[in-house]
């Protein structure tokens, strides 16, 4: 049985050839990967200052109150980034249990402080002053550092009912309940839709799944009708008349068809103006399309499209189980978020509270998913690293760490 702070070696071998088809692909995939986040975290300075610039002047008589906050954030998201490829992701498996459990107790802390009456509304922010953070975002990248060791110990009897899926299934479901509670129903199911997605890659019994699947389902869908606001969401999203849209969809739709091919411009967003709510922030993409087209819309889920496809390549070629489920788990939750928010900016689906990735205005966000891209920049040196021990003299065949 593996103890569980021995971190998990890949037991196949790798040929000097099979080092030369694989590097070079992951090397091009490591450097686009940090070319594609640089451009989206420029993108999302000089979009947020587009989109934000009239609320801001309105709510804080400044119209570059969000450009100096986005671009801290951008700047310090950019540090985390370089910082983190530095540092053996190892360490995420010696203290992911850790790092669960703390976000599941602050999970269980804001629900405790919302019912005592400290915290009023939605619980989903903790700290002190100026210095607070999401908490959901810290449990989703909890689940992923988690849920990639205990696949990976379990592998030998991941397809067990007691002893691996149970015990995945718990963990999984508290943290996406206590995100419900909150309430945020839209974080809790990606939250959700991310711990199955990692199950079913590591290799859990799919029929297992499913039929959790067929009992989560009916169970979410009375939650969110629970809600009235989420009901007048979906009753919105269904109408087939124009005039059963919410205010926000409708003016969402005009800023898109007001871009047309290539943009009115940057800084010539009508919609910006204080007539889409939380244009800076959930709808930032609407501003992509009215400002850049239909072409400046198309760019960014093209960059999107390719941070996937860097992700999962790194993923592939990672040096160990563990490696290969954390890239896989981030690239999964970075462009799932992303491809969500792009399709209720379309109208494709139900109006949620998902960010942008790197281009929605907010720290929170932008700061773990710097750690995420930092983790996946890791992933890549490590087994670079690792290889060049691997085909020293001593010994020629070359070994994968």
């Amino acid at each position: 049985m593996m103890n569980s702070d021995s971190i998990p070696v890949s037991p196949e071998v790798v040929t000097l050839e099979e080092f030369a088809r694989t590097s070079f692909g992951e090397v091009i995939a490591g450097k686009l990967l940090m070319l594609i986040v640089a451009l989206l975290i420029c993108i999302g300075v000089v979009i947020v200052y587009s989109s934000g610039a009239g609320w801001a002047a309105t709510k804080y008589a400044s119209s570059e109150y969000f450009l100096w906050r986005q671009l801290s954030f951008a700047v310090l998201g950019s540090i985390t980034i370089l910082l983190v490829a530095l540092i053996d992701y190892h360490v995420f498996w010696k203290t992911s249990k850790i790092i669960l459990f703390a976000s599941i107790g602050l999970l269980a802390l804001l629900l405790a402080l919302k019912a005592v009456g400290l915290i009023s509304g939605a619980a989903r922010w903790i700290g002190f002053g100026p210095v607070k953070f999401q908490v959901s975002d810290f449990a989703k990248y909890a689940v992923i550092f988690h849920f990639s060791r205990l696949v990976t110990e379990k592998q030998a009897y991941i397809q067990d009912l007691h002893n691996s899926y149970y015990p995945l299934l718990t963990l999984l479901m508290t943290v996406v309940a206590l995100v419900a509670l909150e309430p945020n129903f839209s974080t809790a199911s990606l939250i959700g839709v991310i711990g199955f997605t990692m199950m079913y890659i590591g290799g859990v019994n799919l029929r297992h799944m499913l039929a959790t699947a067929s009992l989560l389902i009916p169970i979410g869908v009375a939650f969110a009708l629970a809600a009235p606001y989420r009901v007048a969401r979906l009753l919105s999203f269904t109408s087939g008349d124009e005039k059963g849209l919410s205010y926000q969809v409708i003016q969402a739709l005009i800023g898109l068809g007001n871009g047309g091919l290539f943009g009115l411009g940057i800084g010539a967003s009508k919609q910006r103006e204080l007539y889409l709510p939380l244009s800076y922030n959930d709808f930032v993409f609407v501003i992509i399309g009215e400002e850049y087209g239909f072409v400046g819309a198309v760019a960014v889920i093209a960059l999107f499209a390719g941070f996937f496809i860097c992700g999962l390549i790194i993923a592939k070629h990672a040096p160990d189980s563990f490696g290969k489920y954390v890239a896989s788990g981030i690239t999964i939750a970075i462009t799932l978020f992303a491809f969500i928010n792009i399709a209720v900016a379309c109208h494709l689906l139900p109006t949620t509270g998902v960010a942008l990735p790197f281009i929605s205005y907010g720290g929170t966000a932008l700061l773990f998913n710097s750690l995420g891209v930092g983790i996946l920049m890791s992933i890549s040196r490590y087994k670079k690293k690792g290889v060049d021990k691997a085909i020293q003299p001593s010994d020629p065949q070359g070994s994968r760490v």
